[in-house]
């Protein structure tokens, strides 16, 4: 089956959890990638949600392989910023590989925070967000080429 992020949109916790255990973590991303926050699965209300984070707080995320580290595009403007170190580790949620993107040595803001993605399909990613273990939310990202580089 093929996915998009509103197809995501559309799925409960435990869906979206089920779906997350059985990905593998594909390649360290490269490129930008447009972000859909999933913050109320299984609810009406979490594509207007979305919508609304997309919109005021956070658009995605610009990856750089090379130098494993990431920035997030937030505010409606499209700021650079919120830097992470990207490595493959084992993810909180089931033990599994997964690339995680670790912000607690590299930003003041989100230094508690934790994202973890596996590999969807080519050049869409599912992910997890965790402060300090806590379990946020969850969130797509979707690059408009795929985002292979290494593995």
């Amino acid at each position: 089956m093929s996915y998009n992020a509103k197809d995501l949109l559309t799925m409960s916790q435990a869906e979206l959890d089920a779906l997350y255990g059985k990905l593998e973590p594909g390649p360290v991303p490269d490129g930008e990638a447009e972000g859909t926050a999933i913050v109320a699965p299984g609810t009406p209300f979490n594509a207007q949600i979305a919508a609304a984070i997309n919109l005021f707080a956070w658009q995605g995320k610009i990856f750089d392989a090379a130098s494993m580290t990431l920035r997030n595009r937030i505010l409606p403007f499209g700021l650079n910023a919120v830097l992470a170190r990207m490595r493959q580790e084992n993810s909180w949620l089931d033990g599994k590989p997964c690339i995680v993107l670790d912000y607690s040595e590299t930003s003041m803001v989100a230094q508690h925070i934790r994202d973890e993605i596996r590999l969807l399909e080519p050049g869409l990613y599912l992910g997890k967000v965790y402060w300090s273990k806590t379990r946020l939310i969850d969130f797509a990202l979707k690059f408009s080429v795929p985002a292979a580089t290494t593995s």
